[in-house]
């Protein structure tokens, strides 16, 4: 039996009770959820007649719609916060301190202020100056929403990366540093990509809380899928109540499906980065074969050789031929 130096391994009795809990705990959970699906089934929340509203072609427009635009923000959005991620992550660690002291500033401050804050002053702000902002137009909300979290994540995803620089070994920026690279070169080629690769997960973990806090929209009344579903629940009567619940099982699981797709999709990046064939290939080892101009041993050349054949030949007699 393995042991290991965090805790002592259960024995029989512990592994017997640890069983009875989880089946207790089991049982548990199963029963609230079927009490739960029990008290919707007996207000009405499963008939028939409430699901049939989403055959409709407009509700399914609505959800269509609402889901595009959804996608919409978060591309744009994750994109501008891995981008604006990479290069605080690089000011922060600039040997300039003025470049450094506005890096961690930003940072820090836009990590503190709750999301919902910065996209609510981001859109108060454009609604103010839309005039003055010709990139904003009639598209306050949108600008809003994707300015304020490419904001919030871009400032996490550089704390992401900032690790990912601390976790490179010393020894090989100093190796790099030995071998005549600049600073960039440094950061571009050895810290940059070594970051990248070794935090993927986190970076990918931060993009599904952006996909997330898109919902936050409806705040601002953007036309994203929960403020579009919010308006489906809040218009369509059926049997004299509202669908909220059905509506919010159908969203939920969109919202799911999509963060699980992104999940996945990361799993796998991560996967074949592992696999992929770096680095320079070893030649197969071969018989060795005899240097050009090789001198033989049995046979001296050279000047040595040649000098004492001279001298040889000095000593002999006069008229002595070979």
């Amino acid at each position: 039996m393995s042991s290991s130096v965090l805790y002592d391994a259960p024995g029989p009795k512990a592994r017997m009770r640890n069983r009875i809990y989880s089946v207790i705990g089991t049982a548990a959970i199963i029963g609230l959820i079927a009490f739960v699906i029990m008290r919707l089934a007996d207000r009405g929340h499963f008939a028939s007649e409430v699901w049939n509203t989403f055959n409709y072609a407009n509700v399914r427009i609505a959800i269509r719609d609402g889901v595009f635009t959804t996608l919409k923000v978060f591309a744009l959005a994750g994109a501008l916060s891995l981008v604006l991620g990479a290069l605080l992550a690089v000011a922060r660690a600039s040997d300039h301190r003025a470049i450094r002291w506005l890096a961690t500033g930003f940072i820090e401050l836009f990590r503190a202020i709750p999301l919902l804050i910065t996209i609510y002053a981001l859109w108060v702000l454009f609604l103010t100056y839309k005039s003055d902002l010709g990139f904003v137009g009639e598209n306050n909300g949108f600008w809003a929403l994707v300015i304020g979290l490419a904001v919030y994540n871009g400032a996490v995803q550089a704390e992401v990366l900032r690790a990912g620089f601390n976790a490179v070994p010393r020894g090989q920026v100093e190796a790099a540093y030995a071998l005549g690279l600049r600073k960039s070169q440094v950061m571009t080629m050895l810290l940059l990509p070594q970051a990248v690769r070794s935090m993927l997960p986190t970076i990918i973990s931060q993009l599904v809380v952006t996909l997330k806090d898109t919902s936050l929209g409806y705040i601002i009344t953007y036309a994203e899928l929960l403020y579009a579903a919010r308006q489906l629940a809040n218009t369509t009567l059926v049997n004299g109540q509202y669908i909220y619940v059905p509506v919010i099982m159908v969203v939920g699981t969109i919202y799911v499906a999509m963060c699980m797709a992104l999940s996945g999709l990361a799993t796998w990046v991560e996967k074949r980065g592992r696999r992929a064939k770096t680095g320079i290939a070893v030649a197969a080892a071969a018989e060795p074969a005899e240097a050009p101009g090789a001198l033989d041993p049995s046979d001296p050349k050279g000047p040595t050789a040649d000098a004492e054949q001279a001298a040889a030949k000095a000593d002999e007699p006069p008229g002595k031929s070979d």
